[in-house]
């Protein structure tokens, strides 16, 4: 079953709910909004096709202990959709992390998900969160980057 993404407001829905049932992510009621043909790419890893995202998907689920998203804001020009979002996940074992990130989804021409493109500092939101790390992580970061 294919389904059509048609406004801002619809976006923030799906992904408030994919990522808060019960703190285990679900995406089952998201997954029709994709094309067969969806590529996705994020600052790990790069997919194309159904198949695959689906695999990822259920490999973050059954990592994670708990994962929750905050949508911030969601902007529609088109075809295009920008999604601010705050993601907390506590991985098993381990404290929880917020990583801060934004999404670039692209519409194909039936309304479905037809490109995804996620932008987060993965390594810096998960050292704000260990005390000693820190502050070593962004005097790095400043001195070869800033």
């Amino acid at each position: 079953m294919t389904a059509a993404i048609e406004t801002a407001d619809q976006i923030r829905e799906l992904w408030t709910r994919t990522y808060n049932t019960q703190g285990k992510p679900d995406w089952s009621h998201i997954l029709p909004y994709y094309s067969d043909d969806i590529h996705f790419r994020d600052s790990i890893q790069e997919i194309h096709g159904i198949d695959e995202f689906t695999k990822m998907t259920e490999r973050l689920a059954n990592r994670s202990q708990e994962l929750h998203m905050n949508v911030v804001r969601v902007a529609k020009q088109e075809r295009e959709l920008f999604i601010e979002w705050e993601m907390t996940i506590a991985y098993k074992k381990r404290p929880k992390s917020v990583v801060y990130g934004m999404s670039r989804v692209t519409l194909d021409e039936n309304g479905q998900i037809a490109e995804q493109r996620d932008y987060y500092d993965l390594w810096g939101d998960i050292f704000d969160n260990i005390p000693v790390m820190a502050s070593r992580y962004r005097k790095f970061m400043k001195k070869k980057f800033g």
